[in-house]
């Protein structure tokens, strides 16, 4: 039976260490974080995932939903129970304001909470993930009678959200979508259509569920500028949140998945629905862009937790499993063989994996800061550059913390030999679930494409240049360190990788599109090994003065060294293959004519 323990130890240092958070006390919700109240948070939210989500796990892997002929759906057996310990514990609302029921902490402890419900139970964590999407949304782009109607419920748990984009006939080009809404007179909408892979669309969990539907008002411009967002209760809200008739909304099926079986991935079908504006008409695409870029952060910290666990379990195994010896000697004479995890490449996947998520998880948390300045700060200066940094990481953060989650789960399968193949060791699962992350709120060949053709040219690439000035600087005013030079070295080779890959796409992309369509994705790699060199080389300076200062226990921050180390020796350097990649330009991606593949 697979095993999941939140990562406290690591968060804290994180936050406390490296980034200080302390430090923006006098940000609205931050003054109420103090370390005790962090501490509390952290600790609390790692026991529910431990104690009550992540024994449900393989539960909804093995039953999954069940479609009943009246289209409701019912969540595996237990689910229920966990959401409403979720829900009655406040997790729902942590960082939504106080006025409409919410802690008002920052958002980062969310995102904190966030990794280990993905970690422990990623197919539950959307039903409340996707509803604080929603209420994102709403707080925003909602008028104050819908945020009074709607966000209470919804932070109290009592309702969920989703969000409705794609349809049959269309995926990632929603200028596509046909769902039409249609005028009723009376400031209310009438929506009628098909949307497909609606997460959490149909379930148990809840009394109410609030969907956030993007549809085309009759007589709108077509493509993307004519798409209007549209909130359209499951049953109609009455004067104090009564629960009335239920709407003409229901689920026509749900999706036979690879994995996340625990979530209702449905087919919903909108017949006349009634439905109000959200925002103003035929901008719904700015609307929405609030929960998905909400949610693909949010898909990014699943790849990381699904890294996570899957490294947890490989750890466990391979501490246990006793094959051959260690190519130095015996390291357990009294067994008949050594436990594998003595072997060199055993320890190679092992700290791969490891390295990936300490880095990985400090991406996380330098972002989420990033998005409470954006949010809270009264500074224009400040809120300026964190609004650039989240443009600028918001696609580094979902492409490359899936594809490395999906990779990951499957190197730590593979420590099992046959065993990770078996349904009953868990990994068969991490890696299916992980799977998804990589392709849902918008494929990471999507996020690429974002990253090179908007986030980067934006405003003459403000982001950028703050982005390489800020790493450039941490390299020069560290390179004298005796236990920082071995960071800063590689780390600054690697920044030289991308600023030429950089020069490469300006030189060579704006006359020859296809160029910056097949540099990509290994640009938004290149810029994800580099981002996660830096965190390691901010962990590493708060490592040596925590060590330096006699605080923690030796042993654990020189690992800590050296798991960082392994990342600046052994995986940063692929910086350099992607560089070449990208400089190899478009020609041989684009010679074979289609109808010869």
């Amino acid at each position: 039976m697979p095993s999941y323990k939140a990562p406290v130890e690591d968060v804290l240092f994180l936050l406390n260490d490296v980034f200080g958070i302390a430090r923006y006390s006098n940000l609205p919700g931050f003054a109420d974080a103090t370390p005790d109240v962090v501490e509390a948070v952290v600790t609390e939210g790692a026991k529910l995932c431990e104690e009550v989500l992540a024994p449900l796990n393989r539960v909804g892997d093995v039953e999954g939903c069940t479609r009943h002929p009246d289209g409701s759906v019912t969540t595996p057996k237990g689910f229920k129970a966990g959401y409403d310990a979720y829900a009655g514990g406040g997790w729902m609302g942590l960082s939504m304001p106080a006025e409409y029921g919410g802690q008002g902490l920052p958002h980062t402890l969310n995102s904190v909470m966030q990794e280990f419900v993905s970690g422990a139970n990623v197919a539950l964590g959307m039903y409340p993930g996707l509803t604080q999407g929603a209420m994102a949304a709403l707080l925003v782009h909602g008028s104050e009678e819908q945020k009074r109607a709607y966000l209470p419920r919804m932070i109290e748990g009592t309702w969920t959200g989703t969000m409705n984009l794609t349809e049959p006939h269309c995926g990632t080009d929603l200028g596509l979508l046909k769902t039409k809404a249609v005028p009723n007179g009376d400031g209310s909408y009438a929506l009628t259509g098909t949307k497909i892979f609606i997460s959490a669309g149909e379930h148990d969990l809840s009394e109410n569920i609030i969907h956030l539907v993007l549809a085309r008002i009759e007589g709108a411009p077509a493509g993307t500028k004519g798409i209007s967002l549209f909130v359209v209760p499951k049953f109609m809200v009455g004067p104090g949140g009564a629960l009335g008739a239920r709407n003409g909304v229901s689920c026509g099926a749900i999706e036979h998945k690879m994995g996340i079986h625990g979530n209702a991935t449905c087919v919903m079908n909108y017949d006349g629905a009634t439905g109000w504006l959200v925002g103003e008409a035929n901008r719904g695409l700015n609307a929405m862009f609030v929960m998905m870029n909400e949610a693909r952060l949010a898909v990014g910290i699943q790849g990381l937790g699904q890294s996570e666990v899957a490294y947890q379990n490989a750890v466990a195994y391979a501490r246990d499993r006793l094959q051959g010896r260690a190519l130095t000697g015996a390291a357990a004479p009294e067994k008949p063989a050594d436990p594998i995890i003595v072997h060199p490449d055993v320890r190679r996947t092992l700290m791969g994996i490891r390295a990936f998520n300490e880095a990985a998880r400090a991406l996380v948390i330098w972002t989420a800061l990033q998005a409470d300045i954006a949010h809270r700060s009264e500074d224009p200066a400040a809120r300026q550059a964190a609004e650039d940094h989240m443009g600028l990481l918001t696609p580094v953060v979902k492409g490359v913390l899936t594809d490395r989650g999906f990779a990951n789960a499957v190197d730590a399968q593979q420590l099992f030999g046959g065993h990770g193949y078996i349904e009953e060791w868990g990994m068969s699962q991490f890696v299916r679930d992980a799977r998804i992350a990589q392709i849902y709120e918008g494929a990471n060949g999507i996020q690429a494409m974002d990253l090179v053709g908007r986030k980067l040219p934006r405003d003459g690439g403000r982001a950028m240049m703050r982005f390489l000035a800020e790493v450039e600087g941490f390299c020069k005013e560290n390179a004298g360190d005796e236990t920082l030079k071995v960071f800063c070295a590689p780390l600054t080779k690697s920044l030289g990788h991308l600023q030429q890959a950089t020069m490469w796409l300006m030189q060579n992309a704006m006359a020859k599109p296809d160029n910056a369509g097949a540099a990509a994705t290994d640009y938004m790699h290149l810029m994800g090994l580099v981002a996660m060199g830096y965190m390691w080389g901010r962990i590493a300076k708060a490592t040596a003065e925590k060590k330096a200062s006699g605080e923690g226990i030796a042993e654990r921050l020189d690992a800590r060294l050296a798991t960082g180390r392994f990342y600046v020796e052994r995986v940063l350097p692929e910086t350099g293959t992607r560089l070449a990649r990208i400089s190899a330009g478009s020609d041989a991606v684009m010679a074979v004519p289609a109808e010869l593949f």
